[in-house]
């Protein structure tokens, strides 16, 4: 993103420094000076830069008593609208430009067009409000009319069909019902046998009927309540509808049943209509005269016809209206989102009544300063100014935020390591060699050339086609992996390489190379068969005669043991190495000669020493034989047993235990270097600070240094700089404090050396887990689909059937679930045992004010 290729201006000069992942960039604390008629616009241009991150000069102030409140509420109120409008517009299912598709960088709206633009808003809401009124009302009308119809019809099966009667007729249908006083004593008494219900069984004084439309769940319930009100003084019958109806007040389809109460006296069809109405009932007039109920209904289809012709009307001009607003709607959205974010930031700097000016202050890279400099300058001649806005550094002891350029390559390995903590600023960054560790120890968990064929292959599809993937919302698992997608091809590459390595593909081997064994070509039933070294090497990777043999997971887990060892003492070396442009950078040479000395010393005394052994005796040939046929050396001694005696017995080595000469003397030595830089690393860095605080002069609370922006200076166009004072005094000094913390790291080290060594021999437990359980799979799916079955005719179909259960578990099973636990594992190794030994992580992240972020937050 570069706002500086539109138009004709030019871009400023940088003080270019070449960004690195090894250490955060450079910061900067400047401080402005916005006059306010043009704050918003070098606000916005701000934000289409993304490169300042403001500070709150007011975290005091309540954000309803800040400077542009009033301004937030108002575009809040706009954005309000946009949603009401976006509502109707989603319910009709009209496509709507998403917001990621907007370009960002463009050109801020000025004041008189953003009031033309908030007009045209709310006249859309007026006239969309109006047509939905509109609709709802005769919608409204037109469901009533409905549920009149279908009364109207209904009640046609009650009332008796001559036109001259009011007697109710009981209907044939099975899912109709009727009581009355004079028939039943109860309602629920079984359904009468007459179908007619002469005068005279009602009572003689003239009868009433309410009729109307009642959910059919409540009929029952309905019916129960008449009929202990009124004392079985009624006459009820109902009908079920056939088809669900819409109900007028909550819009939802709902199954219905007409019924009709016969009742006598003005009161008890009162009692009536009010618990018909305290049910949710719709009640609707009912003539008694057939004829009068035809003519009814007549117009009652004639009045939905019409309501109906209204409605579609209303329909289309509301389509066409809201198909107007979905092609500006996104671009409404993108420009409010814009101005309430552009006052919010506003409203963190201080606001001069004597100037009417706007004083900020924000972190920036000390590299892009000119740049948000010429963008002052710019967006002020933009505006048509006399007066400039100002931008000048601020020399500072505050701790800037950690800024550091990732790519869409490295920013998920930086993820990796922002979850542990995000780096301070200059503090030695692990993401930068996290981007080979972390897949390199993942694929010596994951070891296998077909496995990680698999991971690398989905990958490469993910990084392939990412621009329309990364517009595809398929869920958060989804985004999970799509956002890991490079550092699953490196997994996948590497567990290639490592799958070349232990020569393991879908637990098989392979023969690319000559072996360096032979097998006898005959071989004796019973007996075991010995191979016999040809005296070749193999090429590249574990000689694939060792799968064949009976000791193949004796020598496997003896190799992966040993190897796991040696990696985890050179990673956790390196991560003590660190220590050194840490201490560099922060000129602490104390921490070189006191902290990082004793520890690597400490370190490589013992642990150090044991990857020696272990590539020392790799290196012989303990069952070499001399001239006259004798072994030259003892047999191989346990390098297990030589850790614990050095301990123990630390001056002496049993000579069948000895692996090399002068063995006793050297891991004295050695055990002596490790035990001296114990006090080493405990006392010596806290008796020296303790010396240069007593070598300061006692002068209480020394100001050491003072960084002042004088108030006389003034500036070229007359204005006064804001003061920006921070004096600095010395930290009290608790030399307790010291040497307690000092006690607590070193043991904490010396036990680490221990524990997180051990650590590492999870690489070799995973890599064991993972081939055994591959091995399984092959050895009790696929290899009885092909063996078992050989020479039926349903080979093919077991073989089929036999390869995709093995491929489903193998994908559900070796890739997803063991993959999974890998990459914990080493997940755990990098925040643990490498950056345990040099990482503080305490750092924030530079945070910039940024239209891009806020958008993207926003879309997703």
């Amino acid at each position: 993103m570069d706002p500086y290729s539109r138009g004709s201006a030019s871009r400023p000069p940088l003080r270019f420094k070449k960004a690195s992942m090894f250490r955060s960039e450079e910061m900067s604390l400047v401080q402005m000076y916005i006059p306010r008629e043009v704050s918003r616009d070098i606000v916005a241009e701000l934000g289409e830069l993304g490169a300042v991150q403001f500070r709150d000069l007011n975290p005091d102030v309540n954000a309803f008593q800040r400077t542009f409140a009033g301004e937030i509420r108002r575009w809040d109120e706009v954005e309000r609208k946009l949603r009401f409008l976006n509502s109707f517009i989603e319910k009709l299912g009209i496509e709507v430009m998403p917001i990621d598709s907007i370009e960002v960088s463009t050109e801020a709206m000025r004041p008189s067009e953003l009031e033309e633009m908030e007009r045209v808003i709310s006249e859309h809401e007026v006239q969309v409000k109006r047509l939905n009124d509109a609709y709802e009302e005769v919608l409204r009308r037109y469901l009533e009319l409905d549920e009149k119809r279908h009364v109207l019809r209904e009640t046609s099966q009650i009332f008796g069909e001559d036109g001259t009667s009011s007697a109710p007729q009981l209907p044939n249908r099975r899912n109709s019902r009727v009581s009355g006083a004079s028939i039943v004593e109860d309602p629920s008494t079984p359904f009468l046998n007459s179908q007619r219900i002469e005068l005279d069984v009602l009572p003689e004084t003239p009868a009433g009927s309410v009729a109307g439309v009642i959910q059919r769940s409540l009929v029952a319930t309905f019916e129960r309540v008449l009929w202990r009100s009124l004392r079985g003084n009624l006459f009820f019958n109902h009908i079920d509808i056939d088809e669900d109806i819409i109900d007028p007040d909550t819009d939802e389809k709902v199954s219905k049943s007409v019924f009709v109460v016969f009742t006598h006296g003005g009161s008890l069809r009162e009692r009536v209509e009010k618990i018909a109405e305290s049910f949710g009932a719709s009640l609707y007039p009912v003539n008694d005269n057939s004829e009068a109920r035809n003519e009814e209904l007549i117009h009652v289809m004639a009045e939905l016809d019409e309501r109906q012709r209204i409605m579609d009307q209303n329909v289309e001009a509301r389509r066409a209206k809201l198909e107007e607003l979905a092609r500006d709607i996104t671009h409404w959205a993108v420009a409010v989102k814009k101005e309430k974010a552009t006052y919010h930031t506003l409203n963190l700097f201080n606001y001069d009544d004597n100037r009417n000016a706007l004083i900020s202050e924000g972190w920036c890279a000390t590299n892009e300063v000119e740049i948000v400099r010429f963008a002052l300058k710019r967006a002020s001649e933009a505006s048509g100014s006399n007066v400039l806005a100002v931008l000048q550094e601020i020399r500072t002891t505050k701790e800037p935020p950690t800024f550091i350029r990732t790519n869409k390559f490295t920013e998920g390995f930086q993820n990796i390591v922002d979850a542990y903590g995000v780096p301070k600023a200059g503090e030695a960054n692990p993401g930068l060699f996290t981007v080979i560790t972390f897949p390199f120890l993942f694929s010596l968990m994951f070891g296998d050339f077909g496995h990680g064929f698999i991971m690398a292959l989905a990958a490469a599809f993910l990084c392939i086609y990412e621009r329309p993937l990364a517009k595809a919302k398929a869920g958060e698992i989804f985004d999970m992996f799509f956002g890991g997608r490079y550092i699953i091809l490196l997994m996948g590459l590497f567990s290639i390489y490592s799958g070349f390595i232990y020569n393991d593909i879908f637990s098989r081997t392979t023969h690319f190379f000559k072996k360096g064994w032979t097998w006898p070509d005959v071989s004796e039933e019973g007996k075991s068969v010995d191979a016999h070294s040809n005296g070749h090497t193999y090429i590249f990777g574990l000689d694939p005669t060792w799968h064949h043999s009976e000791n193949a997971l004796i020598f496997t887990n003896s190799y992966k043991m040993k190897m796991s060892i040696i990696l985890g003492v050179i990673h956790m070396s390196f991560g003590i190495f660190m220590q050194i442009p840490n201490a560099r950078h922060f000129k602490k040479a104390v921490n070189i000669w006191h902290v990082f000395v004793p520890q690597i010393i400490f370190l490589l005394s013992i642990f150090g020493y044991l990857c020696f052994t272990i590539i020392y005796k790799w290196s012989i040939n303990w069952y070499a034989k001399d001239e006259n046929g004798n072994n030259i050396h003892n047999s191989p001694p346990s390098l297990l047993n030589m850790l614990i005696y050095m301990f123990l017995s630390p001056g002496s080595v049993s000579p069948d235990e000895q692996l090399y000469t002068g063995q006793a003397f050297i891991q004295t030595v050695l055990l002596l270097m490790a035990l001296v830089c114990v006090p080493w690393m405990l006392l010596v860095k806290p008796l020296i600070l303790r010396r240069e605080h007593q070598s300061i002069p006692e002068q209480g609370y020394e100001q050491i240094t003072t960084t002042r922006i004088s108030t006389d200076s003034v500036d070229s166009d007359g204005l006064t700089g804001l003061t920006e004072t921070e004096e600095m005094h010395q930290d009290d000094f608790d030399f307790g404090d010291i040497m307690i913390n000092s006690v607590i790291h070193t043991i904490e080290f010396c036990l680490n050396a221990i524990s997180n060594t051990a650590s590492y021999l999870r690489l070799w437990a995973l890599s064991l887990a993972h081939a055994q359980l591959s091995e399984v799979l092959w050895s009790m799916v696929m290899e009885i689909a092909l063996v078992k079955t050989q020479g039926s005719p349903f080979a093919p179909v077991a073989i089929f059937l036999g390869f995709a259960v093995w491929f489903f578990l193998t994908l559900n099973i070796l890739l997803l679930m063991e993959g999974l636990s890998a990459f914990l594992h080493a997940l755990r190794l990098h925040w643990v045992e490498f950056n345990g030994k040099f990482y503080d992580g305490t750092g924030t992240k530079f945070s910039p004010f940024s239209f891009h972020t806020i958008l993207s937050e926003s879309s997703d």
